[in-house]
């Protein structure tokens, strides 16, 4: 059924490395488990965003405030009422497409810069609200010793948790790439004028591309509650939001797979480099630099582009 969409001949590299991530946890140690969860994660974080920055030119600005609006529902749901755990980790990822669907209302009515400088605006204002709101959302000390099931205690447990949404995550984002909306999304991104000429409803598209994207965002926040078990205003802080942007913009903004590959990249420059030094932002900020003059289609697309005449020349060969 899916023969059309998804090409079952590169499944197999896919597939292969998704069985080296289910049998490292018991023979990495439990630091390396700890980051690789967490890139799992941000990836799904990168891609929620990719969703609407690089298939459909909607500059999300502050796209961290829904991952945090996810994480903050589920948290306060689990920590604060006897509900089944259940309930908390759907209702996070529904508030976060609700509170995108808000928000993107009133933004798709503009251009670009100014649809990112309200949403930065109106996600601020969400932030500042978890910030001050100490009886409720702990302020600015967040919300610690979140309660789990004991399926997803332990670390292993939840890393594979984390991987297996995240797989199904990806695959559901990919089905609606490739879908007739995902189409017109990519049609929308390229020329909205013509769009808007032979018919198609563009801010109704739109405001359907930042819903679905925020959804996932809140997934994602869900998933580092699991991970962390804890909550902090931070996740919604435009300095988050932007350090999503950069992972698309690392990995290939117009790629599929290219925010997973800069989600990963960051969380080890972050991690690693900071282990040296506090100042891992300015070596940050020179890779940066250095992507735009020389790769400013990404390490994915760079690589992706590489691979075309490579591609072509075999299809000649085989007289496709």
């Amino acid at each position: 059924m899916f023969r059309g969409i998804i090409d079952l001949k590169s499944l197999w590299p896919i597939a292969a490395i998704f069985i080296v991530l289910l049998i490292l946890p018991p023979i990495l140690p439990r630091f390396y488990t700890y980051i690789l969860a967490l890139i799992f994660v941000t990836s799904l974080l990168a891609m929620s965003l990719n969703l609407v920055l690089g298939h459909g030119m909607i500059f999300q600005f502050h796209h961290g405030v829904f991952y945090g609006v996810g994480a903050y529902t589920a948290a306060l749901m689990l920590a604060k009422s006897s509900l089944p755990m259940w309930v908390g980790f759907v209702a996070g990822p529904l508030m976060a497409a609700v509170v995108g669907l808000i928000i993107g209302w009133f933004c798709v009515r503009l251009t670009r810069l100014y649809f990112g400088m309200l949403q930065i605006s109106l996600g601020s204002l969400i932030w500042a609200i978890v910030f001050r709101w100490y009886s409720f959302t702990g302020g600015d000390d967040g919300i610690h010793g979140i309660p789990m099931p004991p399926l997803i205690s332990s670390l292993n447990n939840a890393y594979y948790f984390i991987l297996i949404i995240l797989v199904i995550c990806l695959v559901a984002l990919y089905l609606i790439l490739k879908s007739p909306f995902g189409s017109t999304l990519e049609a929308i991104r390229d020329n909205p004028q013509r769009c808007e000429a032979v018919g198609v409803n563009v801010r109704r598209h739109q405001l359907m591309a930042i819903v679905i994207s925020t959804f996932f965002a809140g997934i994602a926040g869900v998933l580092f509650v699991v991970l962390e078990r804890s909550v902090f205003p931070d996740l919604l802080f435009w300095v988050l939001s932007l350090e999503i942007f950069i992972m698309c913009l690392l990995g290939g903004w117009f790629t599929f797979a290219g925010p997973i590959l800069g989600a990963a990249i960051m969380v080890a420059l972050r991690t690693f480099i900071g282990i040296f030094t506090e100042y891992w932002t300015l070596i940050l900020g020179v890779i940066l630099i250095l992507l735009i003059f020389f790769l400013p289609e990404g390490v994915m697309g760079y690589f992706l582009e590489g691979f075309k005449p490579h591609a072509k020349e075999v299809a000649e060969r085989r007289g496709e």
